[in-house]
């Protein structure tokens, strides 16, 4: 496990820990100045952008408020349909990619959207449509490492790359760098850890969540949506959960790991926090985290 020292400037924060998410009716949308000043308050450098609206839409305007708050900007999550042939996701991308670049960001975070809101259903696709996803997938990694950007898709529960089988088919089938989402893999099946140590060189991006392993099975087992999971606490702070954070880490700083560990745990808000709210949950995180790095 590296030093605390080793960590401090890879770290970063993800607006969704603050309950700020794209998904319509998700829950309560604090504003951008609450969430980017708690971020600031625990010393956290860095961010992904969040979903669409959350920050200003002109990149100058985007980068001078995070620098207000003293954030850096790390890119951010971008669902994206891949898997339909009738479909070229390359000219959207490519916007986006250009506002990252614009904005100073280095890491487009894809996840390959069903075509729907939100991640409680999703389809299983056929041989056309892995051919579709896979080929798109990489037509855009080599997109966005010409601008510098790269390019990382996130196995996210309600996608179409969800569980371990599909998370192998990508790794078998294309080229593109994964982002390592502790929690989402573990609830879609996969062994976050065994991940770190087998493919360290796919991996290009953390997200740093905790999850509690029995309301895991009952989504895989589908006596719970992923939104009422959520709902329940499925995810919770570093080290109390059941996910080998450290392991993870250890795995990844032994193969020279250089990306991100972003501080990620999905929230619902019924309403305004009373009290310290969201930040507390990061807050007890992080500290676990400088525990591991001593």
């Amino acid at each position: 496990m590296p030093g605390k020292a080793g960590l401090l400037d890879r770290v970063a924060a993800a607006p969704i820990s603050w309950g700020v998410c794209e998904v319509p009716g998700w829950g309560h949308q604090l504003s951008a100045d609450r969430v980017l000043e708690e971020m600031r308050q625990l010393g956290i450098k860095a961010t992904e952008f969040g979903p669409d609206g959350f920050l200003p839409v002109d990149p100058r305007a985007r980068t001078d408020l995070l620098a207000k708050y003293h954030l850096k900007p790390v890119g951010g999550f971008v669902p994206v349909l891949l898997h339909d042939p009738e479909h070229d996701p390359v000219p959207a991308v490519h916007r986006a990619l250009e506002d990252f670049l614009a904005a100073g960001a280095s890491t487009l975070v894809l996840a390959a959207a069903t075509g729907s809101d939100g991640y409680d259903t999703r389809l299983r696709l056929d041989d056309t449509g892995w051919k579709a996803l896979l080929s798109n997938l990489d037509r855009i990694a080599d997109q966005a490492g010409n601008l510098k950007i790269t390019a990382a898709l996130h196995p996210h529960v309600g996608t179409m790359v969800e569980t371990r089988a599909e998370v192998n088919r990508v790794l078998e089938g294309c080229q593109v760098s994964l982002c390592l989402d502790t929690g989402h893999l573990l609830i879609g099946g996969s062994d976050p850890a065994e991940l770190a140590r087998e493919v360290p060189e796919r991996i290009a991006h953390g997200h740093l969540k905790d999850v509690n392993g029995r309301l895991a099975e009952r989504v895989r087992a589908g006596e719970l949506s992923y939104t009422q999971a959520v709902r329940a606490g499925i995810y919770r702070p570093l080290g109390r959960g059941d996910v080998d954070i450290a392991g993870i880490i250890t795995a990844l700083e032994r193969a020279d790991y250089q990306g991100w560990y972003v501080m990620e745990q999905d929230t619902v808000l019924a309403g305004e926090p009373l009290g310290e709210g969201p930040i507390a949950d990061v807050r007890a995180s992080l500290d676990h985290l400088w525990e591991l790095a001593g």
